[in-house]
């Protein structure tokens, strides 16, 4: 793991590199997978523990990040707008002079950082995966801004984050405390609902594949009718039961429909790391 400076902040990274031959099936360099976490509670160690393995193992160059204000990246104060985390990515990309196709993974809001870097860089993006996502349309926006109103305003009430140990556990209970940490120290949660969108055209415009991965007892799966309407051509995958949290409560089942889909949509020889 190492400290990437980007974008004027310090960015805490981790590369993966593959340790056999490329991927097969496909002409021209094999793309490197970004992995980007989700907003607030989360930090890299979602896929770290999840996917960047069977993926370095597969023969992708693979790359994790914590986003500013998350995990051990810097904190500044202010720049929490969807076009800050886009302009943070494109920034470290080239300051570990990844120059070649990417293959970008989002979980939840890491997600919609995908789709905004795709809207800019379309020529670059060879696939996108996503897990309780969307692009950045209104609709989506809405959703976060009411989320991180929730737990601005449950978090600081007293007994708040014990209750959530209580409850879920102590590892739940330190992500609340960072959270709210965060959300105390920073303009997240008035910045971010705030962001300035990627036009229509622009997110239309994204061409590679897309595969969208959705908790079936989560309330983003309402959004992939809007999600199918602006990217025609997005597979949707739907895990039973499964809430927001589906990444971490179902990562086998997360590896197989990625390495599927790679397999078929992406032409790419992965079968072989389906399993971890």
């Amino acid at each position: 793991m190492t400290m990437v400076r980007a974008n004027g902040i310090t960015l805490h990274t981790q590369r993966l590199d593959p340790p056999g031959p490329a991927v097969d099936g496909r002409t021209g360099p094999t793309p490197t997978a970004v992995l980007i976490h989700g907003m607030a509670s989360d930090t890299m160690a979602s896929w770290y523990f999840t996917l960047a393995e069977p993926l370095s193992r597969a023969g992708f160059p693979t790359v994790l990040y914590d986003l500013r204000g998350h995990g051990r990246s810097d904190r500044p104060a202010t720049g929490y707008a969807l076009d800050d985390f886009v302009d943070d990515l494109t920034a470290l990309l080239a300051a570990l002079d990844v120059t070649g196709p990417l293959l970008l993974l989002g979980n939840s809001f890491g997600g919609t950082i995908a789709f905004g870097y795709a809207a800019r860089h379309p020529e670059r993006v060879a696939g996108i995966v996503t897990v309780e996502s969307a692009p950045p349309i209104p609709q989506w926006m809405r959703r976060v801004r009411e989320r991180l109103a929730r737990v601005a305003a449950r978090l600081p009430r007293e007994g708040a984050v014990t209750e959530i140990g209580v409850r879920r556990g102590r590892v739940a209970a330190q992500r609340a405390a960072e959270t709210h940490r965060m959300l105390s120290d920073t303009t997240l949660e008035q910045e971010l609902p705030a962001s300035p969108l990627p036009p229509a055209e622009a997110l239309a415009a994204i061409g590679c594949p897309v595969l969208c991965l959705y908790g079936g007892d989560s309330a983003v799966v309402e959004l992939a009718p809007e999600v199918r309407a602006l990217l025609p051509q997005t597979r949707v995958e739907v895990l039973p039961d499964q809430r927001h949290t589906v990444l971490i409560d179902q990562p086998q089942e997360v590896r197989r429909l990625v390495f599927a889909w790679l397999a078929e949509s992406c032409s790419l020889d992965v079968t072989q790391s389906t399993t971890a």
